[in-house]
């Protein structure tokens, strides 16, 4: 049995959604909500972005059901901006909204966790929990840990450039 190339059947994805976009235009015409979008096209969003989770940029993350959440709420979002006479490819639209909802997941995600090992390594949370008879060596060292291992700050642009070389006269 031969191995189906694509998880997505890109011109049903487009079928679908210009059904979907024709209700959504005859319900603003009769002055009523959009539609509930079709489950067809909610299914090739799940897959799309389930499917880009597991590549290798993204697959080592925690939060990667909170990634594919965003995706998938980006993708609900902006459905209604794809145009079928631009485009005639749906997947390519979808993908693109999940990748950049992954990577502002990504950022933020990042951010809070420079906040709390900030928060942590600057607190003097040792001495207010050390007990008398206890090892404060032992107290601190996930303390420790956590300012040795901060995230660098990030360097300005001048220190991202790379410095042109003097030449030395002879």
């Amino acid at each position: 049995m031969a191995r189906k190339r694509n998880y997505v059947n890109n011109p049903d994805l487009l079928a679908a959604l210009i059904d979907y976009k024709a209700l959504c235009k005859e319900a603003e015409d009769a002055g009523d909500r959009n539609p509930k979008v079709p489950e067809y096209i909610g299914k090739c969003i799940l897959l799309i972005a389930t499917r880009l989770a597991t590549k290798p940029n993204f697959s080592g993350y925690s939060y990667k059901e909170e990634m594919i959440s965003d995706g998938i709420e980006n993708c609900l979002m902006y459905i209604h901006n794809f145009d079928p006479e631009k485009s005639q490819n749906p997947f390519a639209y979808f993908t693109q909204i999940i990748y950049y909802a992954f990577i502002r997941r990504i950022q933020k995600e990042k951010k809070q966790t420079t906040i709390k090992q900030k928060m942590i390594a600057e607190g003097n949370y040792d001495d207010m929990t050390l007990h008398p008879g206890e090892d404060r060596d032992f107290k601190n060292q996930f303390s420790e840990y956590l300012r040795a291992n901060l995230p660098r700050e990030e360097t300005s642009e001048e220190d991202k450039k790379p410095k042109k070389a003097v030449k030395k006269k002879k």
